[in-house]
C-alpha cells in the first residue's frame, strides 16, 4: 500500500467541487485515510512550498493558498502516486487531457483544483505536514468485513 497526499485548493471550495473529486478519487482505486479542511496561513503556505522560493510563481501561489480553506487528504492504494498524477493531470490546466481533474476543474496553472504529491519521498514529507500518523487510518491493517 502507498499513501499520498491531496490538496484540494481553495478554487475548488469555491466552486463547490469538493464531493466530485473525492469521489472521484475513490471511484479510481484509492482509499481515504485521513481528510481534513484546513486554513493556511501564509506562513503555512511559504513552509509547505518552502521548495519553489525564488521562483517567479512562489508568491502569488502561497497568497492563493493561504485565500480561503483547502481540504488535505491522504489517498493510500497500490501505486497510489502514479494512479493520482494520472487522475490530476498536468499542472497547467489548460494543458491538462480531457477528463483529468485539472482538466474539468482548474483554469490555469495556479488555479488548478488540485495538489498531488509526486514522489514517495515528496508524499512522505507532505503527509507529515498535515497529519500525524495517529490521524491517519490505515486500510491495510482495518478491513471491515460484514
Amino acid at each position: 500500500m502507498e499513501r499520498t497526499l491531496i490538496i484540494i485548493k481553495p478554487d475548488a471550495l469555491v466552486k463547490r467541487s469538493v464531493g466530485e473529486i473525492m469521489g472521484r478519487f475513490e471511484k479510481e482505486g484509492g482509499r481515504i485515510a485521513a481528510v481534513k479542511m484546513v486554513f493556511l496561513t501564509l506562513e503555512k503556505a511559504r513552509m509547505f512550498y518552502g521548495e519553489h522560493l525564488g521562483k517567479d510563481f512562489y508568491e502569488p501561489l502561497v497568497k492563493f493558498m493561504s485565500s480561503n480553506p483547502c481540504f488535505a487528504m491522504v489517498l493510500e492504494g497500490d501505486d497510489m502516486i502514479r494512479k493520482v498524477r494520472e487522475i490530476v493531470g498536468n499542472t497547467d490546466s489548460a494543458k491538462a487531457a480531457k477528463g483529468t481533474l485539472r482538466n474539468l476543474f482548474g483554469t490555469d496553472n495556479r488555479h488548478n483544483a488540485v495538489h498531488a504529491s509526486d514522489s514517495p519521498e515528496k508524499a512522505k514529507r507532505e503527509i507529515s505536514f498535515f497529519f500525524s500518523e495517529d490521524e491517519i487510518f490505515s486500510w491495510e491493517d482495518r478491513i471491515y468485513k460484514k
